[in-house]
């Protein structure tokens, strides 16, 4: 069986499972939003911080990475990314289709955000600017976070103006 994963945040830069293949692609219908609050990894229950998710959205086209586990380790993958992703269930698993550059389509397993759950919110770019720039969790600061991904992103040769734009803004706001 082979497994595909869909990265679109810290998958990019920390996959944190053997890697055989990455492919640009894209998924139709969600978009990468700072719409998860984070209460383990980037912040902590009593000051949250925010992490990407994918957001269901109609229409919106999600750009990142189709990265296909090394053959063999497709339990060990998924068990690895079950701790990992749905640490209090704020993001649901699915199995997604993933266009990739080249025209061929992959089904990829892809954490999306559950709307109904109490991490799922809805901010300003100034808003999510203002939680980032002070958040720290178990996975260290929430600009690292932010930063990396964004990093990632341009040297993929995927435009985010929504997170070069807080990139910049947390960066001020942190002197």
């Amino acid at each position: 069986m082979t497994l595909w994963v869909f990265g679109y945040g810290s998958l990019l830069w920390n996959p944190g499972f053997p890697v055989a293949e990455q492919r640009h692609g894209r998924l139709a219908d969600y978009a990468r939003s700072f719409c998860m609050r984070s209460i383990h990894h980037r912040g902590t229950p009593e000051m949250p911080g925010l992490v990407l998710a994918l957001d269901e959205h109609p229409g919106s086209v999600c750009e990142g990475l189709a990265l296909r586990a090394e053959p063999g380790t497709e339990d060990a993958t998924i068990a690895y990314l079950r701790e990992r992703e749905l640490v209090s269930s704020a993001y649901l698993e699915r199995i997604l289709p993933v266009d990739l550059t080249d025209g061929t389509r992959v089904q990829a397993v892809a954490y999306v955000i559950d709307p109904d759950h109490e991490q799922y919110c809805t901010l300003t770019l100034d808003q999510q600017a203002t939680i980032i720039a002070r958040a720290h969790g178990g996975r260290g600061p929430n600009p690292d976070y932010l930063y990396n991904t964004a990093r990632h992103l341009s040297e993929l040769g995927i435009p985010d103006p929504e997170l070069d734009w807080l990139v910049e803004r947390v960066r001020h706001l942190n002197g």
